[in-house]
């Protein structure tokens, strides 16, 4: 199996191609600055990942915006401090200010040329815009969990996904790549549905599960690499 038998790639966007630790500690900063005591920035990652899965179970329906509003209200009842409504909003509006990783447009724009290109995200329309001009990149489709009507790692997702991609692109799911960072919302559920995997590990450096909740159920990876440049290697490798 090589990385050029397939047609299609699909990605995760938030902790693959956008730097959404950097952008959710930094969009936290407000918060922190009101506890009496620094707390490291896994410890602060590790909440908003548990206070963001118990939101999306509980209103999988919920905008991602708003759902990112009620995670900041979450955690700073966890603090024991006060969040004005202008915090949780502004917040719950910061996904657009969230940095990509230096290397995620440029590769995007190389694998554009031998592939058809499609994010699978837990974001909302409105939002992923800021991203994706960030991103600098036209994909072919995007499939986001306002259009699914919940969040991965439910397999409505992907199941979404194959349907679209079927009608619209003519791919079917054996021709699809899909590349991710989450172990959680990507590697397990994709596993299950029986897709091919790119783990993409950003986190290859450190410890924990930094804001992504540790994963439940079995997973395989076919591919890891610790970078999207990385990834690009082994394309140009196997084509060389």
């Amino acid at each position: 199996m090589k990385l050029t038998d397939f047609k299609m790639l699909t990605f995760d966007t938030y902790g693959t191609l956008i730097d959404w630790e950097s952008g959710i500690y930094n969009a936290l900063e407000p918060l922190l600055d009101k506890l009496p005591l620094r707390l490291s920035r896994d410890e602060v990652l590790e909440l908003f990942a548990e206070c963001e899965m118990q939101q999306q179970a509980s209103n999988p329906t919920q905008v991602y915006s708003s759902l990112l509003d009620e995670v900041s209200r979450a955690i700073a009842k966890k603090w024991q401090i006060k969040i004005s409504d202008e915090e949780a909003v502004t917040f719950g509006r910061s996904v657009k200010h969230w940095p990509e990783f230096e290397d995620s447009a440029a590769s995007l724009n190389y694998l554009r040329q031998h592939y058809l290109m499609a994010t699978l995200t837990n974001c909302d329309r409105i939002s992923y815009m800021g991203s994706n001009a960030r991103l600098a990149i036209e994909w072919d489709a995007i499939y986001t969990a306002q259009d699914v009507g919940c969040y991965k790692p439910n397999l409505r997702n992907f199941d979404y996904m194959f349907e679209q991609a079927r009608r619209d692109l003519g791919i079917l799911p054996h021709q699809i790549l899909h590349v991710a960072q989450s172990l959680t919302h990507d590697m397990v559920p994709a596993t299950s549905m029986g897709m091919t995997k790119v783990w993409i590990n950003r986190r290859h450096d450190a410890e924990g599960y930094g804001a992504t909740a540790p994963p439940e159920g079995e997973y395989t990876i076919e591919w890891e690499f610790n970078s999207m440049a990385d990834f690009v290697k082994a394309h140009q490798q196997e084509l060389a």
